[in-house]
């Protein structure tokens, strides 16, 4: 994660985050939120072929992601705003070597809440997103671009502080000339403490 991906991302997020917040409604509710999920989908990145026969992959928008950040919810309880930082990882492991995939999505998505539910999307901004090999895949090494994309999510709310839900991505990652996309979808889980 580079300082000048940081402060592209910054005044994006900002800016949506201004426009999210009423100016009425200034007697807000902040409390910190974390989250996690699985996400599937999106091209092909690498395919690993193991000596019995058996093979792996990593996709562009796999899989696994912790994250936390904060919740905003304005006084009259039906509009949030939750901004957060997360580590995205899929690893495949063999015994004479590894690939990784790794990325830090920052997003800042507005709900609209109802009793039992919340729905929006938002801005993601994909930091720092890098595949690397080690031992006999030593050879893949990629630095991706930072990527600026959308998130639409659906949670049901199991209590007021507690969620799970599903989301869709539309991403796409540069690296040289080449575009891969990365949307998918996911489950996500997350609480608000």
């Amino acid at each position: 994660m580079t300082g000048s991906a940081m402060f592209k991302a910054v005044p994006a997020m900002a800016l949506m985050l201004a426009a999210a917040v009423p100016a009425a409604s200034l007697a807000a509710d902040v409390r910190p939120v974390a989250k996690l999920g699985f996400d599937f989908g999106g091209d092909n990145l690498v395919t690993a072929q193991f000596s019995n026969g058996s093979s792996e992959s990593i996709k562009a928008n796999e899989l696994l992601y912790l994250g936390g950040g904060a919740s905003i919810i304005t006084d009259s309880k039906d509009i949030e705003v939750e901004v957060t930082l997360s580590y995205k990882f899929k690893n495949i492991s063999a015994t004479n070597g590894d690939i990784k995939w790794t990325r830090f999505p920052l997003e800042a998505l507005v709900f609209y809440r109802m009793p039992k539910f919340r729905l929006g999307g938002g801005l993601t901004y994909h930091l720092g997103p890098k595949l690397s090999g080690s031992g006999i895949a030593s050879n893949i090494n990629g630095n991706f671009d930072d990527s600026l994309g959308l998130v639409l999510q659906a949670d049901y709310l199991i209590t007021q502080k507690a969620s799970v839900g599903a989301r869709y991505t539309s991403l796409k990652y540069k690296i040289g000339g080449t575009s891969v996309d990365a949307s998918g979808v996911g489950i996500t889980a997350g609480y608000r403490f």
